[in-house]
């Protein structure tokens, strides 16, 4: 679907329907004798305080999966049906639902991309999910470097002539090139340029468009991969679209490589998906949907007028400066999401994680991102005014610093070095080391700093001393480490000596 036929989804009856979602329904209406799983027997079986805390429905939804007139039966099914509404709702050839997540679909992705090649040119920033997929295919990745913001110390994304470069020097046997779009703090590459460049190269373009499900259902945001000729996109719904945690999709365009590529995702994600995909989620996806198709527009308005008031309070009022349009100085964005309001804190003196500490103390508000330099509110299709209102209100009573801090790169630029491929190091023998010993030995594992879950060294790179001084670092401010032995990062894993 054009991107100039998004109005025409309100008006379409079929959009107007949610057919998994009422199937659903009209199984639990029917009051079947449930001789089968799951267990807790449409709740009869289940704690009464969980019965209480979801309500009875969630658990007369909950079916097995391969119920007839859910998702077997005459086709199309209603889980065909469903599929297909969302496919043509962001304009894909073919969607599939996932319940672990963007994370499933990045591995799934990276499985079937084996068949077309040994090597991957991939963005360094990626989500450490699409590392865990290198892993799993043995493909070989050829990092390209995104831009690093040199006052917030954030990456941003590459450009379509970075990709060129990257895909020329890359060698003959490779499957794809992998980008991310929009980045953790929501700035927009060049999705169609990128496409341009990989498709000159005789190869498909592969986007994580994880925190960009929403894109394309106003006319203020920014337009979607697909629409911009991305191959394969990866889109995790639940994020700013409205469908439960874990829930997630994947899609495919209608470009020169969907044949070949459709048939190696739906192997790999039959190989990925669990055999007890949770009805829950699936239903979920549907009303999402059908949310966004036929009242995307109005609800994203109000978000973005809500977006709009933020920033100009934070800017006026608190006396902050609000860093997202200045990301348009970098040559490899193009837009940013105007859902994302990153706040410069700097001036208050306070590490990110600080703020978010105290604005949880002061105003009882959680925001997405905490960098050392700033934070990042997300607004979503509910509006949240009045969690905008109490956010400054809680940056109004933060101190302004007589020494704000200074720019900062080194948690953005912060990785190792590569010395073996993410398969070979992750399966080879390993051990666990003091930290301090583990600068320059081979990392067995992902390390990823959460936020924002960019992995900071991959399986196969070498440790280097700023590598663990940013995965330190990150905990003792409050965050977390992905793929650490330890929670404080005291011990790391490394591919054994002998």
């Amino acid at each position: 679907m054009r991107e100039t036929d998004r109005p025409t989804l309100a008006r379409d009856a079929a959009h107007q329907t949610t057919p998994y979602l009422d199937a659903l329904r009209a199984y639990a209406a029917n009051e079947p004798a449930r001789l089968n799983v799951p267990g807790h027997k449409a709740g009869s079986g289940a704690d009464r305080r969980i019965v209480r805390a979801l309500g009875p429905a969630a658990f007369e939804l909950d079916v097995p999966p391969l119920l007839w007139g859910v998702d077997r039966g005459p086709s199309p099914t209603p889980l065909e049906q469903a599929l297909e509404l969302a496919a043509d709702a962001w304009g894909a050839r073919r969607t599939w639902f996932l319940t672990n997540g963007a994370s499933q679909g990045n591995q799934a992705t990276c499985l079937a991309l084996r068949a077309l090649g040994s090597t991957v040119v991939v963005q360094r920033s990626v989500h450490s999910s699409v590392i865990d997929g290198l892993v799993l295919s043995g493909l070989v990745p050829r990092f390209v470097a995104p831009t690093v913001d040199a006052e917030l110390g954030v990456a941003h994304g590459v450009t379509p002539a970075a990709v060129a470069a990257a895909l020329a020097a890359a060698g003959d046997d490779v499957a794809a090139a992998y980008v991310v779009t929009p980045s953790y703090f929501g700035a927009v590459a060049d999705v169609a340029g990128c496409a341009a460049a990989a498709h000159a190269a005789g190869v498909p373009l592969i986007v994580d468009e994880a925190w960009g499900a929403h894109f394309g259902f106003h006319p203020a945001l920014p337009h979607n991969a697909l629409r911009q000729g991305a191959d394969v996109v990866i889109s995790s719904t639940h994020k700013l679209a409205g469908s439960l945690t874990q829930s997630a999709m994947l899609h495919i365009g209608a470009g020169p490589f969907a044949d070949v590529l459709e048939a190696q995702l739906e192997r790999a994600h039959r190989a990925l998906e669990s055999t007890s995909a949770s009805s829950l989620l699936y239903a979920s996806l549907d009303a999402a949907r059908h949310n966004l198709a036929v009242d995307g527009e109005r609800l994203f308005g109000e978000a973005l007028e809500a977006a709009g008031e933020l920033r100009r309070a934070v800017r006026e009022e608190v006396g902050l400066p609000v860093a997202d349009a200045a990301f348009l100085r970098y040559d490899d964005v193009v837009a940013f999401d105007p859902l994302r309001v990153v706040i410069d804190t700097r001036a208050t003196g306070l590490d990110g994680l600080q703020v978010g500490a105290r604005l949880r103390a002061l105003a009882g508000v959680d925001v997405e991102v905490l960098s050392r330099a700033a934070i990042v509110a997300v607004i979503g299709p509910g509006e949240q005014r009045e969690g905008g209102r109490a956010l400054v209100r809680g940056l109004a009573a933060l101190p302004v610093a007589e020494r704000p801090l200074p720019n900062w790169t080194a948690g953005a630029t912060a990785v190792g070095t590569p010395a073996m491929s993410p398969r070979e190091a992750f399966l080879a023998p390993t051990e666990v080391v003091p930290a301090a010993h583990a600068v320059g030995r081979i990392s067995a594992d992902s390390l990823a700093t959460y936020p924002p879950g960019i992995p900071n060294v991959l399986p196969g790179e070498q440790v280097t001393a700023d590598v663990i001084a940013a995965l330190q670092r990150c905990v003792e401010q409050g965050g977390w480490v992905r793929g650490a032995p330890t929670g404080a990062v005291t011990h790391l894993r490394v591919v054994r000596a002998d």
